[in-house]
């Protein structure tokens, strides 16, 4: 398709008229041979344009149409445009959520716009009511958007935020680029392009459809009609700048790991595959200029693909979005760090989460620990300011893996948890129980005010407890307050006589008044404890403990076994003073004669 002239005639002519001193002469030679390549110039653009009606002779836009469609945002100056962009092929990874809040505060810290894209040109891959999947999960880890992709088609300006539905655009660019001789179509079988890469093996040479190996790139517009007219089905391929090796480096500014050294693209990619869609490349060059994106956000694997993307940008005419690309979210499994994996680790789903009932609050200042370093710092210096606040940059993201630590995780859910009020938590576990566990959540409506006050303990203060962290918990640690729930879990040890066990519960089931303040209760619990035998004071006891049958720790862990079915529990007084004299009274003595 392209057009070459042979000069060596000229260059003669050139010589020996230099050599005569005919100045008039060489003028004219050169305006001559200047018109011929003019000629030839548009005889090329008039070949590609043609072959750009062709290929897609329905287009509905223009290039220009689409820039006045959608044009550039009206925000502040230095205001930042992100997408979070999943294709619905299964359910969001934990990556993605990593990634979705960079974006979040790259945009809401600059005063900018946060939107959902959804990437679904690769539909065999699709699972049913992918889009649905996705929609919901962000929404209950608490990932909400300005903009995009919603379960009732999309809000915003500058949609569709569905790539299917883009189609016609992807197509308008397409057309642009083979119209200017940026891209062309390539017929090659599924065979051919086998025999191509076996070809290359056998030569030793770089995988991959680029320079000799490129049959279909400088095809004359002849041989491709005769393909069009059988109908055979084509690629669209993007003509990269020289379309051979050798590979040249180049560096390139990283939002998140500064300079980089890359090389560059010579291979030509798809950028149209033969059902008509766009490959990621194609779409997202397309997609997040026309959205008016400002940062791209993404996992450093795709760090290989930037050298195309820069050239598709270049190509287009658009201008190129800052890129960040994310260090991996690593695991320890078995003394190694491994990429968190969705086929052996069940955190790498968002659906471990949801079902788990771990705090959005607590989940999200997780992360932020995971991407900027000085966070746990900010966080112990304002325990309770909204994570908003917290002056998050790119710059302090890792360059390298972040480590994922289940423990870490529940420590910062549970300090969340305990610095939530009573009734914040309650709401919190119903509207989590009623998609879970519905007849727990039942339980706990039946009764509010008896569920909150249990939810009270501890509560507040400058060390609150930490007892839970996800919502999931809840019922085992409210179980012993419901009688249909409790169960005795937890023995008291066979070192102390039945007799002895029995006889303390007996005597404090008939001492116990609710009425007793804790001073009184404990008082009793005391008294009790030196009747049978058991020294009163711990400090007596240290000093002596072979004196005593043992001390009045043991005597009130007889009561909160009995009482509890645990060894552990929160107050003991609180915990009676809720559950009510009755019912206080009932389980000491079905305990003392066991």
């Amino acid at each position: 398709m392209r057009l070459f002239i042979d000069i060596t005639p000229l260059i003669w002519y050139i010589y020996i008229i230099i050599n005569l001193k005919e100045l008039q002469i060489i003028r004219l030679i050169l305006r001559s041979a200047f018109r011929a390549v003019c000629r030839a110039e548009a005889i090329i653009n008039m070949n590609y344009s043609e072959l750009a009606d062709v290929l897609y002779p329905s287009v509905q836009y223009t290039p220009e149409q689409l820039e006045e469609m959608y044009p550039p945002r009206k925000l502040p100056e230095g205001a930042g445009v992100t997408r979070f962009a999943p294709s619905p092929t299964g359910y969001v990874h934990f990556g993605g959520l990593y990634q979705a809040v960079v974006d979040e505060r790259i945009a809401h810290r600059s005063g900018g716009v946060f939107y959902l894209r959804i990437e679904d040109t690769d539909q065999k891959r699709e699972i049913a009511d992918g889009i649905k999947t996705i929609v919901t999960a962000l929404d209950k880890v608490g990932v909400h958007f300005d903009e995009g992709a919603d379960m009732n088609g999309g809000h915003g300006d500058y949609g569709p935020y569905v790539q299917s539905q883009r189609k016609e655009i992807y197509k308008t660019y397409a057309k642009k680029l083979v119209s200017e001789g940026k891209a062309y179509p390539c017929f090659c079988s599924a065979d051919e392009l086998t025999a191509i890469r076996a070809q290359q093996e056998s030569e030793k040479a770089d995988p991959g459809y680029y320079g000799k190996w490129a049959v279909w790139r400088d095809a004359p517009i002849e041989k491709i009609q005769q393909k069009l007219d059988a109908g055979v089905p084509f690629v669209l391929r993007f003509r990269c700048d020289d379309g051979a090796s050798p590979k040249h480096k180049f560096k390139f500014n990283d939002q998140i790991k500064g300079e980089v050294e890359i090389t560059e693209n010579d291979r030509d990619h798809i950028i149209m595959k033969s059902d008509g869609t766009p490959p990621y490349a194609f779409a997202h060059a397309i997609d997040d200029h026309l959205m008016r994106t400002t940062h791209v956000v993404r996992g450093e694997e795709w760090l290989p693909s930037l050298p195309f993307h820069i050239q598709l940008f270049k190509a287009l005419g658009f201008k190129l979005p800052k890129y960040c690309h994310t260090a991996l979210v690593l695991k320890l499994e078995n003394g190694n760090k491994v990429k968190l994996s969705k086929r052996r680790h069940p955190e790498a789903a968002l659906d471990y989460y949801i079902s788990g009932g771990f705090p959005n609050a607590a989940l999200r200042d997780y992360i932020l620990t995971l991407l900027n370093s000085n966070f746990e710092e900010w966080r112990a210096a304002n325990p309770v300011a909204d994570a908003d606040e917290f002056p998050f940059s790119t710059k302090k993201m890792p360059v390298s893996g972040s480590l994922f630590d289940s423990d870490k995780l529940s420590d910062i859910c549970k300090t969340t948890v305990s610095r939530m009020s009573a009734k914040a938590v309650y709401d919190s576990v119903c509207a989590w129980a009623e998609e879970y566990n519905a007849p727990f959540a039942a339980l706990l409506k039946k009764n509010e005010q008896y569920a909150l006050s249990i939810l009270s303990i501890g509560r507040g203060g400058k060390k609150p407890r930490k007892d839970f962290g996800q919502w999931s918990e809840v019922k085992n640690y409210v179980s012993f307050f419901y009688d249909g729930l409790f169960c005795i879990e937890d023995s008291i040890p066979d070192d102390f006589a039945a007799s002895d066990v029995s006889g303390v519960l007996k005597t404090f089931a008939d001492a116990y008044d609710p009425a007793d303040d804790q001073n009184a209760w404990f008082e009793k619990i005391k008294q009790t404890a030196q009747d049978f035998g058991f020294c009163p004071d711990m400090k007596e006891y240290k000093l002596s403990p072979e004196s005593y049958k043992g001390s009045v720790a043991d005597v009130s862990m007889f009561i909160r076994v009995a009482v509890t079915g645990r060894l552990s529990s929160p107050d003991l007084y609180a915990v009676m003073q809720i559950l009510g004299a009755e019912r206080v009274r009932s389980r000491l003595l079905s305990y003392a004669v066991r």
